[in-house]
């Protein structure tokens, strides 16, 4: 349970620790995810809530990179975190 705090007598500051402290332990489960785990395609859409399809078209635009191993298509999670801080705006690709 978090603690509760008074806004009366917080600085801005104090705020903003308090605010970032709580997203930080909103977001550790996804964070502390292995950065060098390697998922399958099915895996990325899945965890990023698009089809299959949508995944093999930003690996083909470069918007995503992959690797093979035998036949099959992987993705390293760092990449996957890289490519979400990353996103361009389609407004200036047109």
């Amino acid at each position: 349970m978090t603690k509760m705090i008074q806004l009366d007598n917080i600085s801005k500051n104090e705020l903003y620790e308090h605010l970032e402290n709580l997203i930080d332990k909103k977001l550790a489960p996804f964070t502390a995810k292995n950065k060098d785990e390697k998922l399958s395609i099915k895996e990325v859409a899945q965890e990023l809530g698009v089809v299959d399809l949508t995944i093999h078209n930003y690996i083909k635009k470069g918007i995503l990179p992959a690797f093979k191993i035998g036949r099959r298509v992987f993705i390293n999670r760092s990449d996957i975190d890289q490519a979400l801080k990353e996103v361009k705006s389609l407004k200036y690709k047109r």
